[in-house]
């Protein structure tokens, strides 16, 4: 099983301060969810988990080897990451893009086998695009495209997700089935990592919560003593309603008026900056 590791990363946002450097295990088996405002990094952070943009200082470790000393193949064989937004590089069809997944287990020149088409088909189909295989990926729907990239990462075969709004665009619907696709992941030794802007889908599918303050200040620790209203409504600033429903927590915006809320960047945190 693959570890991913942050030891002492402070991520690079311009015209911003260190904060709190990050400490995290992304240990098999967990699905943690990244809560913050609008400008906090959330994306940020997930891009340089996944490599794609250097840190200001500290590290990134896969299975304790610097991330950075590796090259884009052997990460992308154990790291998969699904972006909040895609643009279309070239016209390709359902299948030849699901189909990218498996292009970090091919050489230069090989084409893809009959069990690489036969997995992304399989993944397409977990995703209820079975019978979209030839239809072009412009002609979707942004739920579409966005089960189509969750089913790509699928067919990656990843040990680690890195999945930035997994459920941008999709119905209530496929949102559960998105959430309960990463859960299952996790069950069967994954480790998986999401930026999410809903408080309920991380009540109820997330083991661990990271919360991150627009000015860097960050604190995690298991979901249950994260999500506590007092450190949501700093995180936010809006008043929240809690409540309990099927065993697991909601929260609900007040329609109070949120000026007594307003975020005071660290304060409120229900741990301290770290968790041992």
């Amino acid at each position: 099983m693959s570890t991913l590791r942050a030891r002492h990363l402070v991520i690079d946002i311009p015209d911003r301060g260190d904060g709190t450097p990050l400490d995290l295990d992304i240990a098999p088996g967990e699905v943690w969810g990244v809560l913050g405002p609008n400008g906090a990094g959330k994306t940020t952070l997930l891009h340089t988990l996944a490599g794609l943009r250097p840190p200001r200082r500290g590290e990134v470790l896969l299975d304790d080897r610097p991330l950075s000393g590796l090259r884009r193949r052997t990460i992308a064989r154990q790291i998969a990451v699904v972006f909040q937004e895609r643009q279309d590089g070239f016209p390709a069809t359902v299948l030849e893009t699901a189909l990218i997944g498996r292009h970090p287990f091919l050489s230069a020149l090989q084409m893809e086998t009959a069990e690489d088409v036969d997995l992304a088909r399989r993944s397409l189909a977990e995703m209820e695009l079975e019978g979209y295989e030839a239809r072009a990926v412009s002609t979707l729907s942004g739920g579409e495209r966005q089960r189509l990239a969750v089913a790509t990462a699928l067919a990656q075969q990843p040990r680690i997700w890195l999945a930035d709004e997994p459920s941008n665009h999709l119905d209530l619907r496929h949102q559960v089935a998105v959430m309960r696709l990463l859960r299952d992941q996790a069950v069967r030794g994954c480790s998986v990592f999401l930026c999410l802007h809903d408080i309920n889908l991380a009540a109820r599918w997330c083991d661990r919560i990271l919360l991150l303050y627009p000015d860097g200040a960050a604190c995690w620790g298991d979901t249950g003593r994260m999500l506590v209203p007092s450190a949501l409504e700093q995180l936010y600033g809006q008043k929240l309603i809690a409540t309990q429903l099927d065993g697991a927590p909601v929260f609900v915006p007040s329609v109070a008026d949120t000026r007594a809320a307003a975020a005071v960047p660290g304060a409120g945190n229900p741990s301290q900056p770290h968790d041992g």
